[in-house]
Parts: structure tokens; sequence; C-alpha cells
């Protein structure tokens, strides 16, 4: 079971073990479906290609990749592009997202969404 964010407190997500279980939270709002790999860049609605997030990763990400990753990919300065999950226990939901872009620059980030995501040391957000 979802326990929603009260004040400064982190979601638990711990106990969503299944797809079926994120889509449920999905429907009722409090988890969104992302694309690792987004349209712009190719990506698809595939299951390989999508995890279930809280709505502000969506529109975190989505920003990252219009613009900071698609600017430097227009100017050539990155040609491959990686956004791997992070994930806690049995957990279906991902406690953070590493998103990198690379070759020949690069450009990494880390989205800290819950759980030992939020205590990760490298990257940012």
């Amino acid at each position: 079971m979802f326990i929603p964010s009260s004040g400064t407190e982190s979601p638990d997500f711990s106990q969503i073990t299944s797809q079926a279980a994120a889509e449920a939270l999905a429907h009722e709002g409090q988890l969104t479906k992302l694309l690792l790999l987004p349209e712009i860049f190719g990506g698809n609605d595939s299951p390989p290609n999508v995890v279930y997030v809280p709505p502000f990763v969506v529109e975190f990400k989505a920003s990252i990749d219009q613009n900071i990753i698609l600017p430097l990919a227009q100017e050539g300065m990155v040609n491959h592009y990686v956004a791997k999950p992070e994930y806690q226990g049995n957990s279906f939901i991902p406690v953070a997202l590493h998103v990198t872009a690379s070759d020949p620059g690069n450009f990494s980030t880390v989205i800290r969404i819950w759980g030992e995501g939020l205590n990760s040391e490298d990257g940012a957000a």
C-alpha cells in the first residue's frame, strides 16, 4: 500500500511490487507512466521502456530532456542517451532515475524519487 507524503516525509512505495499495483495507483493519479527513452529521442510505449513514478518526476525529467539534452543533441554534443532506473527491494517503483547523455560530450544527473534514492551521493535533483 502507498503511504502518501506528509510534510517532509518521503512517500513509501515499498509495498508496490507489481505492475498491476503500479497501474492501480496510476489510475488514482498517484503515479504516472514514464518512458525512459522519451518519444523525442525515438522511445516508444513498450514494457522495457516504461516505469511508473510520481507525477513530479515526469515533469522534471521532461524538462531535463527538452531543455538540456535535446539542445545538446541538436548541437551534436551528445549522441547517446540512457535513463536507468534504480530500485529498492521488491518495489516496482524506482527510487531514482540515472539519466546520462554522452558521446562526444557528457551530461548526467540523478532524479531522486523516494526511499534509498533520496540518500544517493551521486548526481543531483
